[in-house]
């Protein structure tokens, strides 16, 4: 909007609210939902020098609505930890909130984040497996910004072809390794919090398995589930998979892939930038490659990652933040985003777009795998939904349960909490 449409907008609600005429006015004048202003933005840890870009350019464009933007722990579960526990006390001290793609349902549901309505909303252009999970029961409540899907890094410089198959990996590592000093095969992110949850549902997935029926039952005691857990623990078990792996999360595997101490590693996208840079800190840069995940017959089917952007619904300036949204999510603003961090972005003409391929020469493939990628089950109770597939997925990677009877206990454990 222009500035003398804004102010005509705020005219007409005032008087509507003087009047009386409506308790839905008074309800938001209340609560402060037309308001503008100063916001707080509760962003990510891993894009934080390109937000403030973006953070910049819209403050230099709108002095008396300035955003400040604070930074969401590294970890996801901690993320979610901190945006539940600000909503539980009806906290004001966030207004827009970058959310895992799979909390949707749950902060919808509890009325912790707005529905996204009218013009300024419109999702066209967007990857539509991004703009699905930011809908809940069929309306929008989170507008896409980040996506993807886990990519396997490898060593180009040793790896003649990357492994389509468990197995191709497993060879590849048995005639690479022994001529390399202090080098484990494969890691991915098996530390107990929400990374082991998407590694966990890869595996299934890449096995041809299926974490939850066309109805929205568990099906984790089938054979293909069944060899998907397998994979993890006997990977373990045989040292294919070093055992300081079960510490990992993003940034730790990240760490071991770019000090020389992995041959293939699985991650998202973001950790392209970091393992590229020349400064010294990646002793792989110039000699690594990305490609899909490995499965079991064939490329696996990787988790459908990102976060997406809502309303906290006890902002006081409702109306600068879903602007705000709006702004951070246009394709201007997003492909500005794209040429500071690699982090995917939920645009379909960024992965076309010649500048940013020649960036990122593993766009188009990466755009393929995440039309292909597989979602974690949506729920409204997906902390314990989470925490119930931790608990099983640690019990197999650490070797304290048989992966066919962790499967058959998560199976039980999931039924009530996804009806």
């Amino acid at each position: 909007m222009h500035g003398k449409q804004i102010a005509a907008v705020l005219a007409l609600g005032a008087s509507l609210v003087a009047c009386g005429s409506t308790p839905t006015a008074e309800k938001a004048a209340e609560s402060g939902g037309g308001d503008r202003g100063p916001i707080t933005f509760a962003s990510g840890k891993f894009e934080a020098e390109a937000t403030q870009k973006i953070v910049d350019a819209w403050n230099a464009a709108h002095p008396d609505q300035k955003v400040t933007s604070v930074l969401l722990p590294e970890s996801a579960d901690e993320q979610r930890r901190k945006l539940i526990q600000n909503a539980q006390t009806k906290s004001d001290s966030f207004d827009v909130i970058l959310i895992d793609a799979v909390w949707t349902s749950e902060f919808a549901a509890n009325r912790w984040a707005d529905e996204l309505t009218g013009q300024r909303f419109d999702v066209t252009g967007f990857l539509p497996p991004s703009i699905e999970t930011g809908k809940y029961r069929g309306k929008l409540y989170a507008m896409p910004l980040f996506t993807g899907t886990g990519l396997l890094y490898y060593r180009k410089d040793l790896v003649e072809q990357p492994p389509r198959t468990w197995d191709e990996m497993k060879k590849i590592c048995a005639e690479v390794l022994p001529k390399q000093k202090g080098m484990s095969c494969y890691g991915g992110q098996f530390d107990k919090y929400e990374g082991l949850t998407v590694n966990f549902a890869e595996v299934i997935n890449s096995a041809g398995g299926r974490f939850l029926d066309d109805s929205g039952r568990p099906q984790l005691t089938s054979d293909a589930a069944k060899q998907g857990a397998r994979f993890l623990a006997d990977g373990f078990k045989s040292g294919l998979i070093p055992k300081e792996a079960i510490t990992y999360k993003e940034e730790e595997g990240r760490v071991a892939f770019q000090e020389g101490k992995l041959l293939f590693y699985r991650n998202w996208a973001y950790m392209y930038e970091n393992a590229s840079k020349t400064d010294g800190s990646s002793k792989v840069n110039g000699k690594f490659d990305v490609a899909p995940i490995p499965g079991l017959t064939g490329p696996g089917a990787g988790t459908l990652g990102g976060n997406n952007l809502a309303v906290s619904s006890f902002s006081k300036h409702k109306e600068t933040a879903k602007d705000f949204i709006a702004f951070v999510t246009s394709a201007e603003q997003e492909k500005a985003f794209a040429l500071i961090n690699s982090t995917p972005l939920a645009r379909a003409s960024l992965y076309e777009d010649p500048e940013l391929i020649k960036k990122y020469p593993y766009l188009p493939a990466l755009k393929d795998a995440i039309l292909a990628a597989k979602p974690r089950p949506a729920a409204v109770k997906y902390g314990d939904v989470t925490a119930a597939i931790q608990e099983s997925a640690y019990a197999i990677v650490s070797g304290t349960k048989p992966a066919d009877q962790a499967l058959t206990e998560l199976q039980s454990a999931l039924g009530p909490l996804l009806k």
